[in-house]
């Protein structure tokens, strides 16, 4: 029987089944939230005023601030309570979408996409770290994170058809909007549906303050470093001074945790291979695979010509990819184990980006692309999955939220880094271009941008292989002990 919310009674099967509907809803809701800008990018531009230097601040604006606060979140869940940091977040995306619909200007629309961000990063690690303490490591867990996942990599990829499908019918003002009743409707429920918080504090446990500060000013100008470097130039004296500072507070604050007795991120943890190994996965994952909806866009709409509504409905095909995979990838798990199922998808997912790689034409279709895309989003759906199962795996309840933190703090700078990278790599040679040249260039370097996300992929299949080899879930490996001992 999976072990209860911390400090609740063992839910039953169908209230674990109404837990896991939320948290995978709510994972749904700030994947999308994500990409659900993309497509609307051109409109949001012209309604509201921004310039194309500061067009990227409706993306980025979200990025930076989930990165920054992923930590702080990660911790808040664990001392202050699960559910509390799950509805704060969920409470942060309502009230800012609002007000990002109701933007008539650049800096509203900015800082309303910030608290975005400031709510997805008290709400990833929450919704992760209730999965992992609501479910027994082993099938139980496999199964939830299959599900969770797939409701994360479907919302990334559904976003831009959500965007486009919304942009073209009711305008750019309508993304922001619709996720009002979403996030307000979720945060209701949490309090019907999750098991209430216990005293966070009756084990001693403080909260870090300095650790909390300098984790969240450092990575807040890191990620800012590496999403304004391509656009300030990397030797700009901003970026320069912004990557100096991060770095000094950086190193302050390992110093920090190093000598802390109740630290913010207790540097014991990555003693875990599983979780040094997963957030370096995770990492390097999103600024390969996890980038690959951004580019799509690009070719939806800079190539091949088609409207926002058009592009949308052209992510129907990853989305279901995705979602096929995140599903099946927690069976795969349980049958085959974390290492296995990972390095396949990821082999089968680099197969995939090579197909849609030679599939990339100023005069191609989108017939032409269905093969490559359909396999590479099958293989970036399993990954998903199996890459949360095995960092999950072998760390301790009290942790699992700051565990959660660290994975999801490498899922954004990995991409942002990734996104910065390849951008560069896509654009590089187009200066200057217009009309069908420009056309043509942003083909060919979409093409070269496929081949360094192979290349990424090959990246992390050697990294996967420090996992610890599994040959099923824990679980199963009890079930085959209490049959043999039954049989006995």
């Amino acid at each position: 029987m999976p072990p209860a919310v911390a400090g609740a009674e063992t839910p039953s099967r169908r209230r674990l089944g109404l837990i896991l509907a939320l948290l995978a809803f709510a994972m749904f809701i700030y994947a999308m939230d994500y990409s659900i800008v993309f497509v609307a990018l051109p409109d949001i531009g012209a309604g509201v005023g921004f310039s194309a230097h500061t067009l990227q601040w409706v993306v980025s604006a979200y990025v930076v601030a989930f990165g920054g606060f992923l930590l702080l979140g990660g911790r808040a869940a664990d001392l202050f309570g699960r559910r509390r940091m799950f509805v704060f977040g969920l409470f942060l995306y309502a009230a800012s979408s609002l007000v990002g619909g109701l933007a008539g200007d650049p800096t509203t629309l900015i800082i309303a996409r910030a608290v975005q961000g400031l709510g997805g990063a008290f709400l990833a690690p929450s919704t992760l770290s209730l999965i992992t303490t609501t479910f027994a490591e082993g099938p139980d867990r496999n199964r939830a994170l299959s599900i969770w996942s797939g409701a994360g990599g479907s919302g990334m990829v559904f976003g831009s058809l959500l965007g486009g499908v919304l942009t073209g019918a009711f305008g750019w003002e309508s993304i922001f909007f619709a996720n009002v009743p979403l996030a307000g409707g979720a945060m209701l429920l949490a309090f019907f549906v999750i098991p209430k918080d216990t005293d966070q504090g009756a084990d001693g446990r403080k909260f870090d303050l300095p650790g909390a500060l300098t984790a969240t000013v450092g990575a807040t100008l890191l990620v800012f470093t590496l999403v304004q470097g391509p656009v300030s130039g990397w030797t700009s004296p901003t970026i320069l001074i912004t990557a100096a500072i991060a770095i000094a507070v950086l190193a302050g604050f390992i110093a920090i945790e190093g000598r802390g007795r109740d630290p913010l991120l207790p540097l014991r943890l990555f003693r875990n291979r599983n979780l040094s190994t997963g957030t370096l996965v995770v990492f390097v994952f999103m600024g390969t695979f996890g980038a690959l909806p951004y580019f799509f866009t690009v070719y939806f709409q800079n190539v091949l010509g088609y409207s926002a509504i058009q592009s949308g409905f052209a992510f129907l095909l990853p989305c279901v990819g995705v979602l096929i995979g995140n599903l099946s990838g927690g069976k795969l798990v349980t049958r085959f184990g974390a290492r296995t199922t990972l390095i396949v998808a990821l082999l089968i997912g680099a197969a995939g980006t090579v197909a849609f790689a030679f599939s990339i034409s100023p005069t191609g279709s989108f017939l032409a692309l269905v093969p490559g895309v359909l396999v590479l989003s099958l293989g970036q759906g399993t990954v998903f999955t199996a890459m949360y199962a095995a960092v999950t795996t072998g760390t301790a309840e009290e942790d699992q939220g700051i565990a959660s933190g660290i994975a999801s703090t490498g899922q954004q700078v990995g991409l942002a880094v990734g996104l910065a990278v390849l951008v560069a790599v896509a654009n590089s040679g187009n200066e200057g271009l217009t009309g069908e040249a420009l056309r043509v260039a942003t083909a060919d370097g979409l093409r070269t941008t496929m081949w360094a996300t192979v290349a990424g992929m090959v990246l992390v299949v050697l990294i996967a292989l420090n996992f610890r080899r599994t040959s099923a879930a824990p679980g199963v490996e009890s079930a085959k002990a209490a049959d043999a001992t039954s049989a006995a």
